[in-house]
């Protein structure tokens, strides 16, 4: 089961930008597709982006397409969720996520980050 360690959450005000990062603790570029959830205050977790293995595929809700550009660096074992034009209705617990199976399909994520705080005000 891979670690992992989500970082550069924060307040910020709409139009901002923020990038955030998150730590694995195994080897996972050949292992394990990975993304980026969210949480809002009451509502249902929502699969944001995901990227595969070689960080050629990418998939985005249609919500964050063109604002938020998802990238991983396998020689460090970390992805990237670089985040711009940020909105309020962005405001969310983000998780980072790894796959077994496909980048695509939230149902494949299995092993989960503990979460950073995103903050939009408006």
């Amino acid at each position: 089961q891979v670690q992992l360690v989500e970082s550069g959450g924060g307040l910020v005000q709409a139009g901002d930008s923020l990038r955030l990062s998150c730590a694995a603790s195994a080897r996972t570029n050949s292992r394990y597709a990975m993304g980026w959830f969210r949480q809002a205050q009451g509502r249902e977790r929502e699969f944001v982006a995901g990227i595969s293995r070689s960080g050629f595929s990418t998939y985005y809700v249609d919500s964050v397409k063109g604002r938020f550009t998802i990238s991983r660096d396998n020689a460090k074992n970390t992805v990237y969720l670089q985040m711009n034009s940020l909105k309020p209705e962005d405001t969310a617990v983000y998780y980072c996520a790894a796959s077994g199976g496909t980048y695509y399909s939230s149902a494949d994520f299995s092993s989960w980050g503990q979460g950073t705080q995103v903050t939009v005000s408006s």
